[in-house]
Parts: structure tokens; sequence; C-alpha cells
């Protein structure tokens, strides 16, 4: 059910672990949520669902992490580091959508305009309790330069 309160980082693994248990090729998850909210712990339960052997650690410094050895393959990205669509498209990102497996990307919203129409955007926020809130939303309206 969503939304939901999430009150502890192992209901949100449960929690991803339930979204993957009906994921298919070609789904995106465009995660959004600040520094500390459990965008990470989402996606561990999500994939270790799809691939219970994976040692799943974070991409904030790789970027993307990938898996295949589940039932599909799993691609994580992390895009808080990058700065630009030019950064992200260089990294190959048009051809990671074209893969037969699932996206996974945490801080979508720094590049809504670079995610595909049928991603499920997912925003994770802090609750006044330390819980956790997890939402479907629409995509972002892409930020300005001021």
């Amino acid at each position: 059910m969503i939304p939901k309160v999430i009150p502890t980082p192992a209901v949100m693994m449960e929690t991803g672990h339930s979204f993957a248990s009906n994921a298919k090729s070609g789904d995106v998850f465009a995660l959004v949520g600040t520094l500390g909210t459990g965008k990470t712990h989402w996606s561990k339960g999500f994939i270790s669902q799809i691939d219970p052997e994976a040692t799943v650690t974070s991409p904030t410094f790789s970027i993307v992490n990938e898996y295949h050895g589940g039932r599909l393959s799993v691609y994580h990205f992390d895009l808080y580091r990058l700065k630009s669509d030019e950064e992200l498209l260089a990294l190959g990102w048009d051809e990671y959508l074209d893969q037969n497996g699932v996206i996974i990307c945490e801080w979508a919203d720094l590049f809504p305009s670079l995610l595909p129409d049928n991603a499920i955007w997912l925003e994770i926020t802090h609750q006044p309790d330390g819980s956790r809130k997890i939402s479907k939303i629409e995509r972002p309206v892409e930020p300005t330069d001021l």
C-alpha cells in the first residue's frame, strides 16, 4: 500500500523486496528523497529479492552497480554526484535503458527529463517521529537554472 509509513530500515528493505516481487524487465524505479531517508535500504531490499546471493552496496562513488545473478538484471544508479545531463548520458544512460533489466535510480529528481515516461516515481520523506513515509508521486518538474 502506498503511501506507507516505514518505521525501521528493516521495514524499508521489506518494502523494496515487495516492489521487486512484481518487477519486470523494462521497469524503472525513480527514487526521490533527501540524504538518509532510506533510498539505498529500499534498493537493497529490492535487489536481494531479485538476486538473493547479491552483495548490495551503494553506488554513491561508482554511480552505477550492476547485478546480473538473479531472475532479472538490475542496474542501480546513484545520481547525487552528477552535475549535468551530459555526464549521465556519457555513462551510457540510454544504453542502460535499452537493456533487458530493471533500473533503480536514486536522486532521480536531479534529471527527471532523462527518465522514461513509464518510470515509477517514489518519494521517501523523513517523518517527525523518526520514521519514513514512501509515496508514489508524479514526475517532478525539471529544475530551472537561474
